[in-house]
């Protein structure tokens, strides 16, 4: 059912945005000290029997220098460089094996899948990436929003973000892929990350952010005892007097601030009856969004928004920006 506004009030709902003065020192310190690491992005042939994809085990250095593990899929049949999609997983989900990613590559693209850092224990597809994070964290409640909630340079997201926009770095280091024709993409956890990355970088073609978490933290959490929003109110029910504290944290992380920082063209989509990413919060990225944008209503849909039946409109986007 509907628990958060009515169509009419999401599309003029444009709250004002908690958002710290040094956002843009921040995360231009963090890209730069990841970037002191070399990606050193390697791409391993892998035997799978499938007969026209080409499936390389990827690994890149990530925040911290970590390596990061991914899986890149390319059509066997190919004539030139191909224009690729980096794509980012969904809460507590991993990489799993290369049979669950054939979509992309069958449309044509080059498909780069980006593991989550500690992720992939409660997912239908496992990580093969740990979080090997030197400084740990403070107290947080089960699951990884509250992971370094007191500190935004302890955040578990801090760490996750910036592996994903140097995913892009890895896909482009491939020859087989063109460096100019990129974009991300993703759903839920995924979408956000895809928004985090597209507020991050001026050199992405698209993004395709379908239901993204991330965003909005405070109303979030304040209006949905579902999914991984609940693990604040269940941190600050304990937490009584750092509501504020974590409210900061949250902001350098949070995607209505990326989203007024990106440009490239960008396909939304939000169900209205989700309870997971409540549309409030998606409507509040979509209309800071800085770049061409369009958002994509599913009225009876929660968190599952379009699902594949909404492919087709992807697949469309993509086809414009990349020129074929």
């Amino acid at each position: 059912m509907l628990f958060d506004m009515p169509l009419d009030r999401l599309r003029a709902y444009h709250p004002e945005p908690e958002e710290p003065a040094d956002f843009d020192a921040f995360w231009a310190g963090t890209l730069a000290e990841a970037a002191a690491h070399p990606l050193d992005a390697v791409f391993t042939p892998e035997e799978t029997g499938l007969t026209t994809v080409e499936v390389h085990d990827v690994a890149f250095s990530g925040w911290g220098g970590q390596r990061i593990r991914g899986w890149l899929l390319l059509p066997r049949h190919r004539t030139a460089p191909l224009p690729a999609v980096v794509q980012y997983i969904g809460y507590n989900g991993g990489r799993g094996i290369p049979y669950s990613w054939l979509t992309w590559s069958a449309l044509g693209h080059a498909h780069l899948v980006m593991d989550n850092r500690g992720q992939g224990g409660g997912g239908k597809n496992t990580a093969d990436t740990p979080d090997l994070a030197p400084e740990g964290h403070g107290s947080s409640s089960p699951g990884f929003l509250t992971r370094g909630i007191e500190d935004p340079h302890r955040h578990y997201y801090r760490r996750l973000i910036t592996d994903a926009v140097r995913a892009v770095d890895a896909a482009r280091a491939h020859p087989a892929i063109d460096p100019d024709r990129v974009a991300v993409l993703g759903g839920s956890q995924g979408g956000g990350l895809a928004l985090a990355v597209a507020g991050l970088r001026d050199d992405l073609s698209a993004a395709l952010v379908d239901v993204p978490f991330l965003c909005h933290f405070r109303r979030a959490s304040q209006i949905t005892d579902s999914g991984p929003y609940a693990e604040i109110a269940r941190f600050l029910s304990g937490h009584r007097y750092g509501v504020e504290r974590a409210m900061e944290t949250l902001s350098y992380l949070d995607g209505v601030n990326f989203a007024a920082r990106a440009t490239c063209p960008a396909w939304f989509s939000v169900g209205l009856m989700d309870r997971i990413c409540p549309s409030s919060t998606v409507f509040a990225a979509y209309h800071r969004y800085a770049g061409p944008a369009e958002l994509e209503v599913f009225p009876y849909n929660g968190h599952e928004g379009g699902a594949e039946y909404d492919l087709p409109r992807k697949a469309a986007a993509l086809r414009k920006v990349f020129g074929i």
